[in-house]
């Protein structure tokens, strides 16, 4: 080997600092993630201040046992029912927290009903702790669900897309000005390749890592330490599937790239990888309220990085089943790495039509 030969890894190196290099110095970059940590941290500041709004406790009663409350008028805010079923349906339709009807034991004249349970600020007012009465048993707020699973929908769908358009998109462009060539000529295709990878992932994880602080910002400031202690776990694990999940996505969107030589013909090759992309979030948008959906998304690889966090966050999953998942993604990525790279070196130095995915595979 020539001695101004770079190695592979120095050479992988080089390629990953321009990839970063060239994005860190560009304005339209540092802008739109300046936006999006903005958008984020404002979102998460507007939904908590939002529920902080009216921090009264909403109670249904009847004739009977409005009298529990009458001095409570500035800790809970009474809905009055005509009797003790039609308190238990605005209990059950999400209208009240909690409904205090008639009847009780232990000394208590009334029943505090709740659906999956009772504020404790609630039964912290009363003089004593009555009997409870739970509609129902299991669930997670259908409402904190949704947002959950879109969050963690939207967050791999925008990133995965917009950085793996990227690579497909500079793949084309080094091909079309023919620096490709040069670029082959002094390191290795495959450095090539994993350079790009290895820089836009490193791109992708910097906005995760920074919209997950922005969240703890958030949340720690208007006070909802009870979701983000529940967010702890699932954004651990969103960040680990989501790098092997974008790593996998990378490697195919650029040789999706190398399979044409203008710009105007990317959208060919892309389109099914797009299609990849917006599953997950399509799915948990549609589906978040499926358990059976819920559990074959977070095997599949190109929706485990969604599909595993949402189940992790609602207590769905098994201890053993992150690992499985996430073992089942590194196989996959391995294989992608691998077809990707033998679709990418076989079709970047061919220029003119479009590369048929048969040639580009045979070589």
């Amino acid at each position: 080997m020539n001695a101004h030969t770079p190695s592979l890894a120095h050479s992988v190196w080089l390629v990953t600092e321009r990839e970063v290099g060239s994005k860190m110095r560009s304005k339209a970059f540092l802008i739109s993630t300046g936006i999006l940590l903005a958008v984020a941290l404002i979102s998460v500041l507007w939904g908590g201040l939002s529920a902080q709004s009216d921090s009264r406790i909403p109670v249904a009663v009847t004739a009977d046992t409005a009298s529990v409350v009458a001095d409570l008028e500035q800790a809970v805010e009474v809905t009055r029912a005509i009797d003790a079923d039609a308190a238990r349906d605005l209990v059950r339709a999400g209208e009240v927290d909690a409904a205090l009807v008639p009847g009780g034991d232990g000394g208590f004249a009334y029943t505090v009903v709740g659906d999956t349970g009772i504020p404790p600020e609630l039964t912290s007012l009363l003089s004593a702790s009555p009997p409870i009465e739970l509609l129902t048993t299991e669930g997670t707020d259908p409402f904190l669900r949704s947002i959950v699973a879109l969050g963690f929908g939207a967050i791999f769908f925008m990133a995965a897309l917009t950085f793996g358009s990227t690579i497909a998109q500079s793949v084309v462009e080094e091909k079309q000005t023919r620096v490709v060539e040069l670029l082959i000529s002094a390191i290795p295709t495959r450095a090539l390749l994993a350079g790009k990878v290895l820089g836009n992932t490193i791109l992708a994880m910097g906005q995760i890592i920074g919209l997950a602080a922005v969240a703890v910002v958030g949340l720690t400031v208007t006070g909802q330490s009870e979701l983000l202690t529940g967010l702890g776990a699932p954004l651990g694990w969103f960040a680990v599937f989501f790098l092997f999940g974008f790593v996998l996505l990378a490697s195919l969107f650029a040789a999706a790239g190398a399979m044409v030589s203008r710009q105007e013909d990317i959208g060919s090759t892309t389109t099914p990888l797009t299609f990849l992309v917006m599953a997950p979030y399509l799915l948990v948008v549609f589906f978040n309220d499926n358990t059976l959906v819920l559990t074959v998304m977070s095997y599949v690889p190109f929706s485990a990085p969604v599909g595993m966090p949402v189940r992790i966050f609602l207590g769905e999953a098994l201890w053993w089943e992150p690992l499985l998942a996430l073992a089942l993604l590194l196989i996959t990525c391995l294989a992608a790495v691998g077809v990707g790279a033998k679709i990418y070196e076989n079709s970047i130095l061919r220029m003119g039509a479009r590369v048929k995915l048969r040639e580009a595979l045979a070589g």
